[in-house]
């Protein structure tokens, strides 16, 4: 299932230029030498996958568990049905429940913290802006975690969100030189296909969980048991 990563980090950076865009625009980057330019959005992109990395870690130990406790395939289909509930309920019945509250003034602090870095133009703030960046709450971020946890071990979780990471490069980078690289239908028609997307997912995940014997898709119980006990023997 990680290839399901790179390909939801590449359609859902249709979503980051309109939540993360402006940030990558205003990165303090040398417009004059466009190999140092380079180099300052790499140094920043590798902020953001090693945010990206860290929540891969922390929510793979979680998958770990459900792995142990024999309740993968379970967990699978509560992730498959959790993506496709985010991808089908509109973000503003979400912003009213405001999920985020709980930890508001940690992300008041990194959104202060992350205003800071732009009047430094040194490598360290490039990476620190990426990173800050990373940790700021975002919907296809939340669909990407619950990717995570899906996983097999921490391993897995990493691997899966950095894969996710890297999807979202190429448009990112874009942003940074030509913020009006695409036209606004265009953008428009990508945008209603990141549901879509999104729920093809979520599928692909319940189907996992069913465990129909699909070969790539839908792995048998027997499989997966098979796995566990050699995951446990190493």
């Amino acid at each position: 299932m990680l290839y399901t990563a790179l390909l939801f980090g590449l359609i859902s950076s249709f979503h980051c230029i309109g939540m993360c865009g402006p940030i990558a625009m205003m990165l303090p980057v040398n417009h004059k030498n466009q190999s140092i330019k380079a180099l300052q959005i790499l140094t920043y992109h590798l902020g953001r996958l090693s945010a990206y990395a860290t929540l891969g870690l922390l929510f793979g130990f979680l998958g770990k568990g459900f792995y142990l406790a024999g309740l993968q395939q379970t967990m699978s289909i509560v992730v498959g049905v959790m993506m496709i509930i985010i991808a089908i309920v509109p973000e503003k019945i979400f912003a009213k429940y405001n999920f985020s509250k709980p930890i508001y003034k940690l992300i008041s602090k990194v959104k202060s913290t992350l205003g800071s870095q732009f009047k430094r133009k040194s490598p360290d703030a490039l990476f620190t802006i990426g990173l800050l960046n990373g940790f700021l709450p975002c919907g296809m971020v939340y669909a990407a975690l619950f990717g995570a946890i899906a996983m097999q071990n921490e391993l897995m979780g990493v691997s899966y969100m950095l894969l996710y990471g890297i999807g979202t490069i190429p448009l990112m980078s874009a942003v940074v030189y030509a913020s009006n690289f695409l036209s606004f239908p265009i953008r428009g028609k990508i945008q209603k296909a990141i549901p879509v997307v999104t729920v093809v997912i979520g599928t692909l995940f319940i189907l996992r969980g069913m465990g129909l014997d699909i070969d790539y898709v839908s792995p048998s119980n027997l499989d997966l048991f098979v796995q566990a006990n050699a995951n446990c023997h190493k």
